[in-house]
């Protein structure tokens, strides 16, 4: 399903005020970047593969990546520069690629050997500027991005010590607000409020984006009042609120059900000439789908489309498509989709996407079917979150063998499933008592390079049941293999299996070193089990 409007939309007024401090910075280090520019244009080398694609092409490649790839960029001729820099690390932290984007921001990814074109050496020089300089802007808005990335990389901890050892200068509203920002996130109350004070205390003028950050806290700890309290105290303190502030306090309400409160927030807006944008009425709109409100909904829905501006391409679409879906609307949710393909030269596969999970929910497999087979015949890129969207539709009405055909020939196509696709098939047929089928995707998961998340206790002991009733051996082994490949083999499936090889009148004469190299204890219960298998043998 779409994510839910408030976070969404929190999340891109984040990208907002990100996308601001970057812009300057930029603007900052405009002279150091223009002498670059100059040096790089002696160099008289064309990149013939510009810095940005090299970096997006790393997927999850891992820590020292984005230092060979500048590396061999630079000796290809590449010229960084301090605008392209900031850009890169911007467009990296969009797409959650925090790790590749603090490697960007590190100076020593920009050393090189000797055999490097002289621009590099420049480059390092303004890096090294960039991250120690002492009484700038630009300076102090790199901290801030750093310190957040330090956070999301590295943890809580190795965020506080960066900060610490920050200069006096460079501890001001920036800084601050970003290691907030990071307590915030983590959830620590105490923390976050303990550094609003001393914030206060040292005359650092309150802003929104604090108040937001902290209203975002109270927001997820379900503390409702606070958040009220806080939109009282920007009030007292004249701090203008923004578009975010109001998405945050009509979720606040709405979790209260305070639906009357919601409107005359929006009235307050409108007399504080707040400029709302669309995600305010993807939350608005939200809401009123949430409390059976549809005509109310719709009325936001329109609002929200009138306000969509040409830079904001085609995720106002794609939840406009998701929302109409959630309010029965599909005349609308079909209407929305013709104006994304008369609007764009290419449909995305995430608006591909969102129209089939729009269609799930309003039943129509038979639509998701054309939906899908219109992108398998123009997709640039596979996206096995489509055929698993598919899969979804097909197996929510019974439609197994659909499901299955579609998967084979996915397959055929070079598609590789994921834990998603696991979790899909290995679900159904669980419902469907089919527990062969569904230990075959469990196995599946097995193999994924990237790690599944653990099986649930309730998916485990349907299992276990199933292997002793049905006294097979060589099932509840084979499923023991899938938990010890998952990280969760635990005492309680020795039992089950010790129970089913009694039950099937077999025995293991290894279980016993089996237990003892999983480090499984021997409790009283499994004790008496190997016993009785013991016994069986003599």
């Amino acid at each position: 399903m779409a994510p839910s409007a408030p976070s969404s939309a929190a999340r891109l007024l984040f990208r907002h005020f990100l996308c601001s401090a970057t812009e300057a910075a930029a603007e900052a280090a405009a002279p150091t970047a223009a002498a670059l520019a100059s040096a790089a244009k002696a160099a008289k080398k064309k990149d013939p593969w510009p810095l940005y694609p090299r970096l997006s092409a790393l997927g999850r490649a891992g820590e020292g990546s984005v230092s060979r790839v500048l590396n061999k960029w630079v000796r290809e001729g590449g010229a960084p520069r301090a605008n392209d820099l900031i850009k890169h690390v911007k467009e990296l932290r969009k797409y959650k690629r925090h790790a590749h984007a603090l490697e960007l921001l590190q100076p020593q990814a920009w050393q090189a050997s000797h055999h490097h074109p002289p621009i590099l050496a420049q480059q390092v020089e303004m890096m090294d500027w960039m991250v120690n300089a002492r009484g700038m802007n630009m300076s102090h808005t790199h901290h801030a991005i750093r310190l957040d990335l330090i956070y999301k990389v590295r943890g809580l901890q190795a965020a506080e010590n960066y900060f610490a050892g920050l200069p006096g200068p460079a501890k001001d509203h920036r800084t601050y607000g970003a290691l907030l920002n990071c307590y915030c996130s983590a959830k620590m109350e105490d923390k976050a409020t303990d550094l609003y004070h001393k914030m206060d205390g040292f005359g650092i003028s309150p802003q929104c984006l604090i108040f937001n950050n902290l209203m975002s806290l109270h927001m997820k700890l379900g503390q409702h009042r606070k958040v009220d309290s806080l939109f009282q105290e920007m009030k007292v303190k004249n701090v203008k609120p923004d578009n975010l502030t109001c998405c945050i306090l009509m979720t606040s309400y709405a979790a209260s059900n305070k639906i009357d409160a919601i409107e005359e927030l929006l009235k307050e807006m409108g007399e504080k000439d707040v400029t709302l944008v669309w995600s305010a009425y993807s939350t608005l709109a939200s809401i009123y789908i949430n409390a059976g409100l549809i005509e109310k909904a719709e009325s936001a829905l329109r609002k929200l489309e009138e306000l969509v501006g040409a830079d904001d391409a085609r995720q106002p679409f794609d939840f406009l498509m998701s929302l109409y879906a959630s309010a029965g609307n599909v005349g609308e949710v079909n209407r929305v989709w013709d104006v994304i393909k008369a609007k764009f030269i290419k449909v995305t596969n995430t608006s591909y996407l969102g129209m089939l999970q729009a269609l799930y929910k309003l039943n129509d497999v038979d639509r998701m079917q054309q939906i899908y087979m219109d992108w398998e015949s123009n997709y640039e890129k596979y996206d096995v979150r489509l055929a698993n969207m598919m899969i979804r539709g097909h197996l929510k009405f019974g439609m197994t063998k659909e499901a299955e055909s579609l998967w084979e020939k996915a397959k055929e196509k070079g598609a590789e499933f994921d834990s998603k696709t696991c979790e899909l098939f290995s679900d159904h047929y669980i419902i469907n008592g089919d527990m062969n089928s569904a230990l075959n995707w469990v196995e599946n998961m097995t193999k994924l390079s990237k790690k599944a998340q653990k099986l649930d206790q309730d998916k485990i002991h349907k299992f276990h049941k199933y292997f002793e009733e049905h006294k097979d051996a060589d099932g509840a082994e084979r499923f023991c293999n899938c938990l010890r490949a998952l990280g969760c083999i635990d005492g309680k499936a020795y039992e089950s299996l010790l129970r089913t090889y009694l039950a099937a009148n077999k025995k293991k004469h290894s279980l016993r070193q089996q237990i003892k190299d999983d480090q499984i204890e021997i409790c009283y219960d499994i004790g008496k089990l190997l016993k009785r298998m013991d016994d069986k043998g003599r």
